[in-house]
């Protein structure tokens, strides 16, 4: 089996993780693969890649650092179906599902082929122009994001769905996200929470004007497109990972893609992930204290 690494720049606890999970792959028989600037955190005998060549070089990808560092990763092999396994280092943590102290045994496991994958549904957000022309074309994960660029003001922004119209929100921005990023920006921005195996859009408007202004999902197989009719350029970001401005009339088709996100994951449940990380059912110190009397 091939493995790639992929390290969170600046975390030195990276390093040594990859030397750590390196080493065992290496006695299970394993190739390992990893980027320039990483091929040294690993046993001998590594192989140095492109990010372009990433993706067609592996079989799995170990992706050790935050959501942002896995975002990343799967903009670079996502396309090759290559699944992603994801030790956090970071913060929250919703797609690294592994902490270090368990990293090794499910390591072990994905190449024995004993863990789970799943996968995630993807967009395909394609930039078309003011008269209607085709741009390019980018996946997201989390969401595509039309935002205020550097000054406060309320953006007029015009929703259809499959041609028809569902309203121009005046807004600070819009938010389109999958299931898998309405645990992300969307979930700050009022929006709700969908489970990982649902095929459907949610679009969030962000701090709307309107207060009947609510997040609305709909299916998958639907074409939603958000049309700039501001008075200027505004700002449009995919999964934190990549941006542009948006011009006067340009506008962003949004649609599910043919080849989903695939990831390793462990045996807890998705509403375990959401208790552990997001701290549901617990108790805060203020309401044990009302309760107590």
């Amino acid at each position: 089996m091939r493995f790639g690494f992929l390290l969170k720049r600046g975390k030195p606890e990276a390093r040594d993780i990859a030397a750590e999970l390196g080493q065992v792959l290496r006695q299970q028989g394993c190739r390992l693969f990893a980027l320039d600037e990483d091929v040294a955190a690993l046993p001998a005998g590594a192989e140095a890649v492109s990010p372009e060549q990433l993706g067609a070089s592996i079989d799995a990808l170990a992706v050790l650092g935050g959501d942002g560092t896995f975002l990343y990763g799967a903009g670079l092999v996502a396309e090759h179906g290559v699944p992603l396994f994801g030790v956090n280092l970071g913060s929250l943590g919703f797609m690294t599902y592994f902490g270090r102290t368990e990293a090794v045994a499910a390591i072990q496991a994905a190449c024995e082929g004993r863990l789970r994958i799943e996968e995630r549904m993807r967009l395909a957000v394609t930039i078309r122009s003011a008269n209607g022309a085709t741009g390019e074309t980018r996946p997201a994960v989390n969401d595509a994001v039309i935002a205020q660029r550097s000054i406060a003001r309320l953006l007029d922004l015009e929703a259809r769905l499959d041609g028809t119209s569902i309203a121009t929100y005046k807004a600070d921005g819009v938010i389109v996200s999958t299931p898998t990023g309405s645990t992300a920006y969307t979930l700050a921005a009022g929006g709700p929470i969908l489970t990982p195996d649902l095929e459907a859009i949610v679009l969030t408007p962000i701090c709307p004007h309107t207060l009947t202004n609510r997040p609305l999902v709909v299916r998958a197989d639907s074409r939603l497109s958000v049309t700039n009719v501001s008075e200027g350029a505004v700002t449009l970001t995919i999964d934190g990972q990549w941006g542009r401005s948006l011009e006067v009339g340009e506008s962003i088709e949004v649609r599910k893609t043919s080849r989903p996100l695939r990831l390793y994951r462990p045996a807890t449940s998705f509403f375990g992930v959401l208790r552990q990380k997001l701290s549901w059912g617990e108790r805060d110190e203020l309401h044990s204290h009302f309760h107590k009397g």
